[in-house]
């Protein structure tokens, strides 16, 4: 029982990140935004913001790779591993929405009526995106909560099959396309909203190289052809080969 009061506390925790952090990039009235905080002078918060970007980037990538997870289960009950990689990544957040310094130089601002909503509309869009993408495999499994669920019912641990549902016929990754959009798509940014989007986009490219290294190690042969045949984040048909 434990075991799964941990993992549910862990998913609440990611609930409440993953809400927080629409309301930060979206600016839409909490008490910390990426455009609305404390002022610092423009050296110091961009020093501030980069670390904080880097920590979280850090964190997301060492605790996903294969040696570390190795490593974790010493420490942590084999079912939450996941749980414990998402509550960290959650924190990693609050961080990063605690200590952000805005930049409030402006860069662009869209006030026409048609463009301006195309761009909220692209924002919500994007959000929609993330949400589907991860319910199109397992949002359970991804936010750590069918491993304890599993656990408390004496089940073993379950390996899903390779399959490309829904979103995932278009693009490689739409968890992350939808990331980007909700980013980019704003009618006003600002120099502080530009850094953390550069920086989030930075790290999910770099972020999907790792992974599909990792997929293309473990899955092989399928998951070559699944690349030949789906871009990886941009959704354009690719042209056919021949033979």
């Amino acid at each position: 029982m434990r075991v799964l009061v941990c993992g549910i506390v862990c998913y609440l925790g990611f609930l409440a990140a993953f809400l927080y952090l629409i309301a930060f990039v979206g600016d839409l009235g909490v008490p910390r935004t990426v455009s609305h905080g404390p002022i610092w002078p423009a050296g110091p918060a961009l020093a501030l913001d980069l670390a904080l970007l880097a920590g979280f980037g850090l964190q997301h990538s060492v605790m996903a790779r294969p040696g570390f997870k190795r490593l974790w289960i010493r420490l942590v009950h084999p079912a939450l591993e996941r749980s414990v990689y998402v509550l960290a990544a959650s924190l990693a957040l609050a961080l990063l929405f605690g200590w952000w310094r805005p930049l409030p130089a402006p860069v662009w601002e869209v006030t026409a009526p048609l463009p301006r909503g195309v761009l909220l509309g692209t924002f919500w869009l994007g959000w929609a995106v993330v949400l589907a993408s991860s319910f199109h495999l397992s949002h359970a499994g991804l936010f750590g909560l069918s491993q304890p669920w599993r656990h408390w019912q004496g089940l073993p641990e379950r390996d899903l099959p390779f399959r490309t549902p829904g979103l995932y016929r278009l693009v490689r990754h739409p968890l992350m396309l939808g990331f980007l959009l909700a980013f980019w798509a704003t009618p006003r940014m600002d120099l502080g909203h530009l850094v953390f989007t550069l920086g989030m986009t930075v790290y999910i490219l770099v972020g999907t190289r790792l992974e599909e290294r990792e997929l293309r190690r473990s899955l092989g042969k399928a998951y070559d052809d699944y690349r030949r045949r789906v871009p990886m984040l941009v959704p354009l048909p690719r042209p056919r080969r021949k033979g």
